[in-house]
């Protein structure tokens, strides 16, 4: 009975999402964002093993976290992006992987490497949450043991869809090899070359790589 109410539904969410990303008003784009959420939480009660209302969520909960409560309540944002990292590892599990928290890292990899180009969308969002709540947590070693995990799904969105999102996987290691330190990890050469990438897949006229690139 669920399924049936919510799957004819989901075109409207995805209509819902478009929308939302050419939304210019940070008001507005807020109130939709929050009002999309509880939407999905009442979608996702009626029927739990939907991937895509879980890849959604995923996508929801990174945005209304980066958008509007990273740099005023850090707090809510790294919840926010822990349940996004959840949802989509829901999502992940749903589409047949199988305890992607708890393998070691090896099998964590060779499941990563099975994962098909109609996975990409869950698979970036589930890693941008990740690292985003990682990079929120960086003083606790318990955290940045799980980054090797967030980077393997995003390397394997590169390999299979690197434009996805506007090239977000090629800004995401941007970040990543940018803002460390060279006797941690740190590359300031590769971290230019990705935004370099993203910037050519987006034909330079998307200015988050230059913002995220200056930070």
């Amino acid at each position: 009975m669920g399924q049936a109410l919510v799957r004819p539904a989901i075109p409207l969410v995805d209509n819902s999402i478009e929308k939302l990303n050419r939304e210019t008003d940070l008001k507005a784009a807020e109130k939709t964002v929050t009002g999309n959420l509880k939407i999905l939480k009442r979608m996702l009660k009626l029927d739990p093993e939907n991937a895509q209302l879980h890849t959604y969520a995923a996508q929801g909960f990174y945005g209304f976290a980066y958008g509007f409560r990273e740099e005023s309540q850090p707090q809510s944002a790294s919840d926010l992006y822990l349940h996004g990292m959840r949802h989509g590892v829901t999502a992940l599990q749903l589409n047949g992987a199988s305890n992607l928290l708890d393998s070691t890292i090896a099998e964590f990899n060779k499941q990563v490497s099975g994962m098909r180009k109609s996975d990409v969308a869950t698979m970036f969002w589930t890693a941008s949450n990740w690292g985003k709540w990682i990079d929120m947590h960086r003083d606790d070693p318990d955290a940045l043991a799980q980054l090797p995990r967030a980077t393997a799904l995003m390397q394997r969105v590169i390999e299979l869809e690197e434009t996805f999102y506007y090239g977000g996987a090629h800004m995401f290691f941007g970040v990543y090899y940018g803002s460390r330190a060279p006797t941690i990890g740190g590359n300031f050469k590769k971290s230019r070359a990705y935004f370099d990438r993203a910037r050519k897949i987006t034909n330079g006229k998307l200015l988050i790589p230059d913002l995220l690139q200056a930070q």
